[in-house]
């Protein structure tokens, strides 16, 4: 199936709440009313349960009980509620596919955002645009998915969902790959262009001509999420780990290897959203 009859299948893409396109869009209103939003939001039984949770959660350690989207919104401050409800919308707009374990998918999703959260920070990064284009990294292969149920079952066969000959193998059979897929997603849905840029550029970002950080970031965070899925010994991290990548977003290798906390701890407090 070429790339634009895959945006053309009636399954394809997902139906996401209208508050959380409103979130999405917010990203390129500078004048966007924070108060506006919050009243949207409590609005949504489903998206006001999920955001109170999350904010009463042990991964924010408030000192007090929030009680309502107001609350939560002042706590957590915008950028994190518009990450937060990005993500519960993502990850609600896919319901069961064949041949895909989901809560395998999404935790490795969410994995892959915590660490490009904690690497961006490191280096003095955006950190909750890192979260959420790392959550959004592997999109594409729900997308595929979706559309294209048979085929992408094939690819299923050869190389599952963590497998990191996948992109190229579906490149090989299709002509494009879940990056790409991904990236067009980002687009179609009105992210600002920049999430698209590291959605395609993350599998291989030294190959750009001028190379993108957060494309970088993503890189290793897909690569450690990965590790984490395979349990990975301390040995094999250090025989696997991209070095040159490493290097250049300016950290070293021992910042990833040993500086990071555990995973379990960074996503503590998170399984909500994917649950």
């Amino acid at each position: 199936m070429n790339f634009d009859t895959l945006f053309q299948q009636q399954n394809a893409l997902p139906t996401i709440p209208k508050v959380v396109q409103e979130v999405i869009d917010s990203f390129n209103n500078d004048n966007v009313s924070i108060d506006d939003i919050a009243r949207k939001l409590a609005a949504d039984q489903v998206l006001s349960a999920k955001l109170l949770r999350l904010a009463n959660s042990s991964y924010y350690h408030s000192s007090r009980s929030i009680g309502t989207v107001d609350d939560a919104v002042l706590m957590l401050g915008f950028m994190t509620v518009r990450t937060l409800v990005i993500s519960s919308g993502l990850t609600g707009g896919f319901k069961a596919m064949p041949g895909v374990d989901l809560k395998q998918f999404w935790r490795h999703s969410m994995h892959t955002a915590v660490i490009a959260k904690w690497i961006a920070k490191k280096i003095g990064g955006n950190s909750d645009f890192a979260f959420t284009v790392g959550l959004m990294h592997a999109i594409g292969q729900l997308v595929m998915h979706a559309a294209m149920p048979e085929q992408t079952l094939q690819i299923d066969k050869i190389a599952g969902a963590l497998d990191s000959r996948r992109l190229s193998v579906e490149q090989t059979s299709f002509g494009y790959n879940f990056s790409d897929v991904g990236a067009e997603l980002a687009r179609r849905w009105r992210f600002p262009d920049n999430f698209s840029t590291v959605i395609k550029g993350y599998p291989e970002p030294l190959e750009k001509e001028h190379f993108d950080v957060m494309s970088g970031v993503v890189h290793l965070a897909v690569w450690r999420s990965r590790a984490e899925e395979n349990k990975y010994s301390k040995e094999e991290l250090e025989a696997t780990i991209p070095s040159d990548v490493v290097a250049k977003i300016g950290l070293t290798n021992q910042a990833i290897l040993d500086e990071m906390p555990p995973i379990a701890e960074l996503s503590a407090g998170l399984e909500d959203l994917v649950n």
